[in-house]
């Protein structure tokens, strides 16, 4: 399985971008699925996921200004960000981890998509 992020870019501050993650195909028995950002000089941290049931959550900062969404007939997750702030500057990337049906761990990565805010 691949995914594939995209929808970043440079905006100004208070400005709004709406990322994609596509899976090449269908997930099955996924647990939780999310969106994750590296800042610079900052570790890989947790933004949003949503689980197979669809519940999101939010990291904190982001509360109120960002919403994660999926679409299984579309094979795609998304996360909308709005109210933008400079630290919200990274690389955005999707997940989505599970264990298929044989019982077997998946943990799946996109390539990340750059998102950066200016002041």
């Amino acid at each position: 399985v691949q995914l594939a992020e995209s929808g970043g870019g440079l905006v100004q501050a208070g400005g709004s971008l709406k990322l994609s993650c596509v899976a090449s195909q269908t997930i099955f028995s996924f647990r939780r699925m999310g969106w994750y950002r590296q800042s610079p000089g900052k570790e890989r941290e947790l933004v949003a996921d949503i689980t197979s049931s669809n519940s999101p959550e939010y990291a904190d900062p982001v509360k109120g200004r960002f919403t994660i969404s999926r679409s299984m007939a579309k094979n795609t997750m998304y996360l909308e960000m709005t109210g933008l702030k400079p630290e919200d500057t990274g690389v955005y990337y999707c997940n989505v981890y599970g264990t298929t049906w044989a019982g077997e761990p998946f943990n799946y990565w996109g390539q990340g998509t750059q998102v950066t805010i200016s002041s």
